[in-house]
């Protein structure tokens, strides 16, 4: 297992230690700020400048060699030749961050190495709740007859529509990508699927985690997910208990391999 030969943390444990500790300063920030009756957008702004600067300067000094792609960084251009690209969200969930006493905001760390998600970890600070690639989750056994899909609090994307309507599938409605991405891990829904639109760092460390729980994770066309790509626009995720995986891509493009099944 990859890590710092000196401390003896693994890559896995360096993402679940930073995205405890960020989420420990985020909560920290939101109750000072509430506590002086900040307006919401001073809130959001200095939790996600704290939760950068943070991730940051620890990834520096934990991994130097790395390259680090944040939503609140500046590019970064040795990521596109490095081998090792850490995939940051100091605060995915921003508007439910802003607004008091939700819960449903996240803190993602995700490790691309070479070709593939190598480590990651998705905390929800306002739960006390962490998720991991080591050790990965334990996914709960399939309880319910009618599936539950996880969508925008604010909008229906198609995809989650179509998906619903075929499936005979219940909503639930969640804020940040983390969130709805773990309630499938902990089996609060079965099916997370979004396509209006999102970057790499929003459903990095999600992917990575739910890949670790043994979960469905693609594109919604049933193609691999590639990140690091030049362009950190990735606008579509899905995941998804595998034995409902072949009825989503069968309800999105007619056939249970998707569209981009090779």
């Amino acid at each position: 297992m990859n890590g710092d030969p000196v401390s003896g943390e693994s890559d896995a444990e360096l993402a679940t230690r930073l995205a405890v500790e960020a989420g420990h300063l985020l909560l920290q920030v939101r109750e000072e700020l509430e506590a002086r009756r900040a307006p919401a957008w001073q809130v959001m702004d200095n939790g996600d400048l704290l939760s950068h600067r943070f991730l940051l300067d620890e990834l520096r000094a934990a991994r130097p060699d790395d390259a680090v792609l944040s939503e609140e960084g500046v590019e970064d251009p040795r990521r596109f030749t490095s081998d090792r690209v850490w995939i940051v969200d100091p605060l995915d969930g921003t508007n439910e961050f802003g607004e008091r006493g939700r819960h449903d905001w996240a803190v993602h760390v995700a490790l691309w190495e070479r070709d593939h998600l190598s480590a990651g970890a998705v905390s929800l600070p306002a739960l006390d709740m962490v998720f991991s690639t080591d050790p990965a989750p334990a996914l709960p056994p399939q309880q319910r007859d009618i599936p539950r899909v996880v969508t925008s609090r604010t909008r229906n994307p198609p995809a989650a529509v179509i998906v619903a309507n075929a499936l005979g599938a219940d909503a639930v409605r969640l804020g940040s990508a983390g969130a709805k991405a773990m309630a499938v891990v902990v089996g609060e829904a079965d099916i997370y699927v979004h396509d209006g639109g999102m970057y790499q760092w929003d459903s990095a460390a999600p992917a990575a985690v739910a890949l670790a729980a043994g979960l469905h994770v693609s594109r919604v066309d049933g193609s691999p997910l590639v990140y690091n790509a030049r362009d950190a626009w990735l606008p579509d995720f899905l995941v998804c208990r595998k034995e409902l995986a072949a009825g989503v891509l069968t309800a999105l493009w007619g056939d249970p391999r998707g569209r981009g099944y090779r």
